[in-house]
Formats: C-alpha cells, sequence, structure tokens
C-alpha cells in the first residue's frame, strides 16, 4: 500500500505532464509573427530565429525648435550692418596773451568744427595732472663756438627744475642719431645725471639729424598711454637725415595725443652774428645762404607746434628761459578736455582739420573783460586735426 508521500509526489507529477503542452505553446513564438518582427525591425537571423533591433523612432521636431526664417523686406537686397564710432579727444590751452591759462570757461563756451562742420561736444573738463614728456635735445659737435651745446645744457637743467614728483620723464639727444640717455622716470635725480653727461665738445658727430631724431622720438612714444609731450631744444637745423622734411611733417601730423614745445637755441648767437656780418661762420661752406638756413629751420619748428597743438620760443637771453619752461609746465598741467564723435564716420585714413573756438550764450565770438572792464586778448591752443582711421576689411 502507498503510502501519502507517495500519493502526493504521483499526483504532482501528473499534473505538470497534463500542463506541459498548453505552457509551451505560449512561450514559442509563432513563426510569422517572428518574420513580421524580423521584417519590421529589420534585424538579422540568428541560431534561435531573427534577432530584434528596434528602429529608432523618428519624431518629428517641435514647432518651437525651428527658428523662423526673416521675412524679406520688398526692394531690399542682402545686406551686412556695420558699426563704426570713433571718439576724438583734444586737449585746449586757453591763455591770456601773456601766456597765464584762463580758468572757468564751461562746456557751452566751447565750439568745435572738423573740416568746416560743427561737431557736438560730449564731454568737457578742465584738468590738472602730472605729465608724460621726453626732452629732444641737439647736441652735436660743431663750429659754434659751443654756444649751441651750452644753450641746450641750460634749457634742459631750467625744464628739469619744474618737474613734480609724480611727473615721467625721459632724456634723449640726438646728433648723428638719437641716444636715450635716461629713459622715462619719475627720478629727477635721474635727469639731472643725464643732463650732467652733456659735456661741450663731448659729442660723438657734428651732425644734427633733427628729422630722423624726431621720427623716432614719435615711434617710440606710440607705445605710451595718454597725453603725451616732446620739449623739443634745438636749432631746428637738419644736416644728413635719412627722413625729408616732407616726411618729417606728414609724421606729426599723424602722432597720436602728443603735442610738440619747441625752443629754439642759439638765438642769441645768430642775432649778433646777422648784425656784425658773420653769419657765415654759423653754416659749412656748403650752405649757399645761411640766413635762410636758420629762417627755414625756424619755419619747420613752427609748423611741428603748431600741427600738435603746442608753442615755439626763440629765446635771446638766458633770463627769459625760466619764464618760458614755467609758462610750459603751467600750459601743459592746466588745459580742458573735450571729446566729440565726428559727423564724418568714415575709417578712410583721411586727415580731418579741427578748428576749436569760444562762443558766447548767443554763439558770438566770446569777450574776456578783466576786472576794470578792459578787454582781454586770449588765444586758443589746440592740434590742428588727426589722420582718421583706416577701414580694416
Amino acid at each position: 500500500m502507498k503510502t501519502s508521500l507517495e500519493r502526493i509526489a504521483t499526483l504532482v507529477l501528473g499534473v505538470l505532464v497534463a500542463c506541459a503542452p498548453s505552457a509551451i505553446s505560449q512561450v514559442q513564438p509563432s513563426s510569422s509573427s517572428s518574420s513580421d518582427s524580423s521584417a519590421q525591425a529589420g534585424g538579422p537571423q540568428g541560431d534561435l530565429g531573427p534577432i530584434a533591433v528596434p528602429k529608432k523612432r523618428e519624431e518629428a521636431p517641435k514647432k518651437d525648435d525651428v527658428p523662423a526664417r526673416p521675412q524679406k523686406v520688398e526692394g531690399l537686397g542682402n545686406v551686412s550692418l556695420k558699426v563704426a564710432s570713433q571718439l576724438v579727444t583734444l586737449d585746449v590751452g586757453v591763455l591770456s596773451r601773456d601766456g597765464v591759462f584762463i580758468p572757468g570757461l564751461k562746456k557751452e563756451h566751447f565750439r568745435v568744427y572738423e573740416d568746416g562742420v560743427p561737431q557736438a561736444v560730449t564731454s568737457f573738463g578742465q584738468i590738472e595732472a602730472p605729465i608724460t614728456a621726453a626732452m629732444l635735445v641737439e647736441f652735436s659737435n660743431n663750429q659754434y663756438f659751443y654756444s649751441f651745446q651750452v644753450d641746450s645744457i641750460k634749457n634742459a637743467y631750467i625744464f628739469s627744475q619744474t618737474l613734480k614728483k609724480d611727473d615721467w620723464v625721459a632724456m634723449i639727444s640726438y646728433d648723428l642719431k638719437p641716444h636715450i640717455l635716461e629713459d622715462f622716470t619719475q627720478d629727477k635725480q635721474a635727469i639731472l645725471g643725464a643732463i650732467s653727461s652733456l659735456r661741450p665738445g663731448m659729442a660723438m658727430s657734428s651732425e644734427t639729424n633733427l628729422f630722423d631724431a624726431l621720427i623716432d622720438t614719435l615711434d617710440r612714444l606710440d607705445g605710451v598711454e595718454g597725453r603725451k609731450y616732446i620739449i623739443l631744444i634745438t636749432s631746428g637745423r637738419d644736416s644728413f637725415s635719412k627722413h625729408t622734411l616732407d616726411q618729417a611733417l606728414k609724421r606729426v601730423q599723424g602722432s597720436k595725443d602728443t603735442a610738440i614745445y619747441v625752443v629754439a637755441t642759439g638765438k642769441a648767437l645768430v642775432n649778433y652774428a646777422q648784425t656784425h656780418g658773420f653769419m657765415r661762420l654759423l653754416c659749412p661752406m656748403t650752405e649757399f645762404n645761411c640766413e635762410m638756413t636758420f629762417a627755414q629751420a625756424d619755419n619747420q619748428l613752427k609748423a611741428f607746434a603748431k600741427m600738435t597743438g603746442g608753442r615755439f620760443y626763440e629765446p635771446m637771453f638766458d633770463g627769459q628761459l625760466r619764464e618760458i619752461y614755467a609758462d610750459i609746465s603751467q600750459t601743459i598741467r592746466n588745459q580742458y578736455s573735450l571729446a566729440y564723435r565726428p559727423t564724418n564716420s568714415a575709417q578712410d585714413g583721411t586727415y580731418r582739420k579741427i578748428k576749436v573756438e569760444l562762443v558766447d550764450e548767443v554763439g558770438q565770438p566770446l569777450k574776456m573783460r578783466d576786472q576794470k572792464g578792459k578787454e582781454v586778448k586770449y588765444q586758443v591752443i589746440s592740434r590742428e586735426g588727426y589722420k582718421a582711421k583706416p577701414q580694416v576689411e
């Protein structure tokens, strides 16, 4: 007789045998459905049937993801927009007949013209600031009895006495070529040391290559930020420069933020030579007309100063030097700063002429009067123009 455990085992086995066919039929897929799945999925055939690789679902982009096309305007072709803006800054000195700076003027008193067209002044202020200046001093051996060399040393020394602790100054001498005796420094003693190295009769050459030295100095100053000044102490003669006067004038005209203040040397000697008939001795034998040579030198120096908004001085006596350099110091430290955006926005590299006038409330030339009611004559000093930026493609 079977035990209870054996009966239970027999019963379970019978149930499994009865259910096996239906279970197998549910697990094994039909050949037709596998074929359809393989065709739809595009999968390869494997050992056990098709391998289904589901296709990537292609969804249409949402409306918000598609950028809208710009609408075309009738009659307007394809164009590109370029924005160019150039700010022109001016340092303007307003001086009395005696060279004294006149303070207290307002923005409304200044009228600026560019190539004859009025410009709107966008910023304005009165400034008193440290200076950045290069002393460019002629120092060559010549037959002038050292008079020009001594004048150069005196001028450089007296200018150094006007310096303040925050000023940046460089000392450059020139004969055949420029010599940097002291690079930009705030050390006044270093500048005095450079001046003391200039000793009459110790120059390297008898040539006075003014144009080369001036162009070289302007090139060096191009890398210095802000407003700069050249204190040019020279006779104005040029004997052997590689550059011509025309090239020098163009370089000066194209200088940026640099004013040239000229102090002519040897004026007492030249005046004495003219009145005593030995001008011939002041020039080499190859010079046809020595008086004409010095007259042309003065004209060149005046042009350098005028083009850049500087001034030209020709002292006859040593007693004038302190007054001259006090005037230069006051002028370059106290100025009106103006800025405007030119109405001519073309970037064509052309030279634009600038004129600055003072006007009253009704647009008439401004008249100034002293405490006694007497009209005060004045002069407006600014650069004559600038070169527009060239177009960069």
